[in-house]
């Protein structure tokens, strides 16, 4: 009798301590708002990489990566060659998210690294779970120069790129 009350107290330990992973579903999507002094523009991440854990039915780990190789325009190869070189794509080619803690249960607490420069961001997000996955959908504002990197120019310094764009994200993650 002994042994069997051990085992379900055992079992209900690992039950209740017991975490789930997802990965990066090929439905998610990420895109990138700005301005310049012409016309307004968007680029779209179209290599996008992460995972997640949750535990005790909570956000407990993201790891996510977008390909500054693969982020692209529809305004053709200047302006991604132009992208690409603001980004550092050749020693940072990566922009990579790692969660650190989550507040209220929507706000992702975590550490942007983008051309080679880390930050601490809080981004607000609504997340949607269900049985096989996970959506998490929001924006974020970013400050290029928060972040060492100085707006492209084109046309001799007569285009300008703002300084702030705006990411937006709707990303899918399904149970491993």
């Amino acid at each position: 009798m002994k042994n069997i009350l051990l085992l379900f107290f055992l079992g209900i330990l690992i039950v209740s301590n017991a975490q789930s992973s997802y990965t990066l579903s090929a439905d998610s999507k990420l895109t990138i708002d700005g301005t310049s002094t012409v016309h307004s523009w968007t680029v779209t991440a179209n290599t996008l990489m992460g995972d997640l854990t949750v535990k005790d039915e909570v956000l407990n780990v993201i790891n996510f990566e977008v390909a500054v190789s693969d982020i692209m325009s529809e305004r053709g190869p200047t302006m991604d060659n132009k992208m690409h070189a603001a980004l550092k794509k050749e020693t940072h080619p990566k922009v990579v998210f790692v969660l650190e803690q989550v507040e209220n249960d929507s706000v992702l607490v975590g550490h942007l690294t983008i051309a080679g420069t880390k930050k601490n961001i809080e981004i607000s997000t609504t997340c949607n779970f269900n049985e096989d996955s996970i959506k998490i959908i929001g924006e974020k504002k970013i400050i290029l120069q928060d972040f060492g990197i100085e707006p492209p120019t084109a046309m001799f310094g007569q285009i300008i790129v703002g300084d702030e764009v705006t990411v937006n994200f709707d990303l899918v993650f399904t149970k491993e």
